[in-house]
């Protein structure tokens, strides 16, 4: 009776020790792998436009004055984005690029004909001097001068364009006495090519060292092309400030010989010559019994200029007030290219009281343009409060219900 006590007792202590011993084990495996580095780390690298420019932690080092930046250069992360994607090396940096055009390689390339046109495209070295040397009515008319590059690559039939840099924009923050520039830009007149470049925080000359590639473009076409660029500083809080525009027609420029550069000072953006903003068709009917209201937006014509090209793409967007509070909203397909647009779309609205007293509708003729905010062309409203044609309108649907009436009307400011 002993010996079967004895060993009982014996394996339940065994037991216990097994199981301690191997509890034990877990913990130490378990702490230890908690405390280990991972073999590697992971970096996500934005592709493209970085659409939040306040974020980049390189933002010192663009358009920073050479004793700034060497201040600044231990405080800079060493992983700094920059979105100059050719220029990678085997462990994913970037080497730092200077934005002095006169110290880049390409210059030792130049041939004496390209030396020679670019001489002659040169800023003066008047243009060069502080803005604080300028009269008040310079620092209005200057400003600044766009450097840039063009290329044809004949073995892919690809039209390559470098943006380098702009020096003495003028600043558009009152405040900070700054700007935070970027580029558009557009390959007239068809405008199927529509590039920016990243937005630089806080710089009067950003270096921006961006190449943008168009392929499947022949180089007997080249010549009948013209590049527009848009400079804009970048407003997070409304609608972006344009500092102004360069348009270079390729026409006589030979890109046979190799990578050509160019300079050339930004000038206002072109304000449309012509006082109207067109015209716009449209038709109304008041169905008393259902209390609605039918809106067929018919025809616009002799819209302005939008931008150098001298073509819109045209819409209408249409919005219901009730009391001065927008209710409702439409809005009709993009014509592309006329100034002259045939719409044909009809929109019913539903009348929340009784009547049209206190009922407004508002037109607007926008811009479609794939590359920033639509640019409104003109305005048009249509109520009792409603001056001319528009009062007129309104007053004649609201006398003669279930009847569609159309008018033209001219459309004001947007």
């Amino acid at each position: 009776d002993e010996i079967p006590t004895v060993v009982g007792i014996f394996s339940a202590f065994g037991l216990v020790f097994s199981v301690s011993l191997f509890a034990w084990i877990c913990c130490q495996r378990k702490s230890s792998k908690s405390n280990k580095t991972p073999p590697y780390k992971f970096v996500h690298v934005l592709k493209g436009v970085d659409i939040y420019p306040e974020n980049l932690n390189s933002k010192k080092k663009f358009g920073a004055d050479d004793k700034s930046e060497a201040k600044n250069k231990s405080a800079m992360p060493k992983n700094s984005l920059h979105l100059d994607l050719e220029k990678k090396d085997l462990n994913g940096n970037f080497p730092k690029t200077t934005p002095k055009i006169q110290s880049s390689p390409d210059l030792e390339n130049l041939s004496p004909k390209h030396f020679t046109e670019r001489k002659k495209d040169s800023v003066s070295p008047d243009s060069l001097k502080s803005i604080t040397s300028l009269s008040s009515e310079d620092k209005q008319d200057k400003l600044g001068t766009l450097f840039f590059s063009l290329e044809y690559n004949f073995e892919k039939k690809a039209f390559v364009v470098n943006i380098k840099e702009a020096r003495g924009l003028p600043a558009m923050d009152e405040q900070s006495m700054t700007s935070d520039p970027y580029i558009k830009m557009t390959i007239l007149p068809e405008k199927k090519h529509k590039v920016k470049t990243r937005v630089l925080r806080k710089t009067l000359d950003p270096a921006f060292d961006e190449t943008f590639t168009f392929y499947g473009i022949p180089y007997s076409q080249i010549q009948d092309l013209t590049l527009h660029f848009m400079i804009l500083s970048f407003d997070r809080f409304s609608r972006d400030d344009v500092i102004g525009e360069v348009l270079i027609p390729l026409a006589g420029i030979e890109l046979s010989e190799g990578r050509l550069l160019m300079d050339r000072e930004i000038i206002k953006r072109n304000v449309r010559k012509s006082s109207g903003r067109g015209e716009l068709l449209i038709s109304l009917c008041y169905q008393s019994t259902t209390n609605t209201l039918t809106v067929v937006v018919l025809k616009a014509r002799h819209l302005p200029k939008s931008d150098v090209s001298g073509l819109s793409d045209p819409y209408v967007k249409v919005n219901l007030y009730h009391a001065k509070k927008r209710i409702s909203k439409k809005k009709t397909h993009v014509k592309k290219c006329t100034p002259n647009a045939v719409f044909n779309e009809l929109f019913v609205f539903d009348i929340p009281c009784e009547g049209l007293d206190d009922i407004s509708i508002e037109f607007l003729v926008l811009d479609s343009d794939r590359g920033s905010r639509n640019e409104v062309i003109g305005r048009l409203t249509l109520g009792s409060s409603a001056e001319g044609t528009g009062g007129e309108h309104w007053k004649e649907i609201c006398e003669y219900p279930r009847r569609q009436i159309a008018k033209w009307h001219m459309l004001c400011d947007g």
